[in-house]
């Protein structure tokens, strides 16, 4: 069982995952269209004033007022925390890296251990602060469902799970276990569920116009 679970699980987990995501970019582009801006076109004699580096972040700025940093800035910078630690600590985490040198024969660079396990623990916090979030905030509290706890569960569990097995804490084969299968869960999950949104996050700012677009935008609905 655990050969299966540490072998060909991980690869099925793996290949869902790609197909999965490139299956919503498909549906994306599907489902969007070129968006038509209705301007006339500017005379010849008219040129476009060009945007300099200061021009864009300055209009990057100001695409953020009304949005969540204004409302609320502990929210976004524990969010942002967050989606960061969680997509880079298991890419360059070392005992990632040697199972991906002993699988595939090639890996990515590796974080110090110490790193990689403070990393793991702020991953934890925020998730202990989204948890404390739905469950005492009333105006959260009225919009969360079961599914949102499952969706952070399956979020927390393998760094929970990892932080568990490097400290040897409880029956470490169990431990690693249910850390290999929750990982391999998450993986099988993130095109399909909510934990999507932090891989097509900036596909979303950067294609859609809109409030809350960092550029332009050069597709819509």
């Amino acid at each position: 069982m655990y050969d299966f679970v540490q072998g060909p699980l991980i690869t099925i987990a793996f290949l869902v995952f790609v197909l999965g995501l490139l299956y919503q970019l498909f549906q994306f582009f599907r489902l969007t269209r070129k968006k038509e801006w209705g301007r006339p076109p500017l005379p010849l004699e008219s040129k476009p004033e060009k945007k300099t580096v200061k021009t864009w972040i300055a209009e990057c700025l100001a695409s953020l007022n009304g949005t969540l940093w204004k409302t609320d800035p502990v929210l976004t910078i524990v969010t942002s925390v967050f989606h960061v630690f969680l997509i880079l600590t298991p890419l360059f985490l070392l005992g990632h890296n040697i199972l991906l040198k002993q699988s595939w024969g090639w890996s990515l660079f590796s974080l110090p251990e110490t790193l990689s396990d403070g990393l793991t623990l702020i991953v934890l916090l925020c998730g202990i602060y989204f948890f404390c979030r739905r469950l005492f905030l009333a105006r959260v509290r009225a919009i969360t469902t079961i599914y949102d706890y499952i969706v952070l569960l399956i979020a927390i569990t393998p760094f929970l799970t990892g932080f568990f097995a490097y400290r040897q804490w409880f029956d470490y084969d169990t431990v690693m276990m249910l850390h290999i299968l929750s990982g391999n869960l998450m993986l099988i999950t993130i095109p399909f569920t909510k934990l999507g949104h932090m891989l097509f996050f900036f596909l979303y700012r950067f294609f859609l116009g809109g409030e809350y677009s960092f550029l332009r935008g050069s597709r819509s609905w």
